[in-house]
């Protein structure tokens, strides 16, 4: 296997693991020091630094929509520098709001696990009026 559908591979069980809530499996992908970059004006955006925060993040998504979040992938591209693509659609609802939005991840691998994580959203303002 290449290192190429090695860290796929990774970020696709990722994304698995996220709709699962699968803390076990999240935890041996990312790695401790992982950072997490989120933008926008919203009480979710900012930077994330350490796998706690990433995951504290995270389950703010998940917490604050009762569960509905969801990151349905969609394609994922890559490098053989070890950046990975993820394309997914961000599904939730919250305080009557619906979000249903397409965002890309760009992550960083290094050695077999997650090291960084920068979301790019199709529609900010969509994404931005739905956490505020």
């Amino acid at each position: 296997m290449t290192l190429i559908q090695e860290n796929v591979g990774i970020v696709r069980r990722g994304y698995q693991a996220f709709n699962d809530a699968d803390l076990g499996a999240l935890t041996e992908l990312f790695d401790e020091d992982a950072s997490w970059h989120t933008p926008g004006h919203s009480p979710v955006a900012g930077n994330a630094v350490g796998r706690d925060a990433v995951f504290a993040r995270f389950g703010q998504y998940v917490a604050e929509t009762d569960g509905t979040f969801k990151a349905d992938l969609k394609r994922v591209l890559s490098d053989e520098d070890g950046t990975v693509i993820g394309i997914h659609r961000n599904v939730g609802e919250r305080d009557g709001k619906t979000l249903d939005v397409y965002c890309c991840v760009v992550f960083e691998l290094e050695d077999g696990r997650i090291v960084d994580g920068r979301e790019h959203f199709a529609d900010l303002s969509a994404w931005d009026r739905f956490w505020s």
